[in-house]
């Protein structure tokens, strides 16, 4: 059997984490930080909900 193609865009917008949570980014992480708050700073770490994960997992058959 041929390989599976990964979805290109979903390698570069999404990890797994070791215990196979997704991780994703988020905008407004970037520069000026200081004038956020810790708690701003904090909802910014984004995962993904299981039911995401599980069509994300499909894109990313390797992953």
């Amino acid at each position: 059997m041929p390989k599976m193609k990964t979805k290109s865009g979903a390698k570069k917008r999404f990890k797994f984490t070791a215990t196979g949570k997704l991780k994703t980014g988020k905008a407004y992480k970037r520069h000026r930080l200081i004038s956020k708050s810790k708690r701003t700073r904090k909802e910014l770490h984004d995962t993904v909900s299981v039911s995401e994960t599980q069509r994300v997992k499909r894109w990313m058959p390797y992953a």
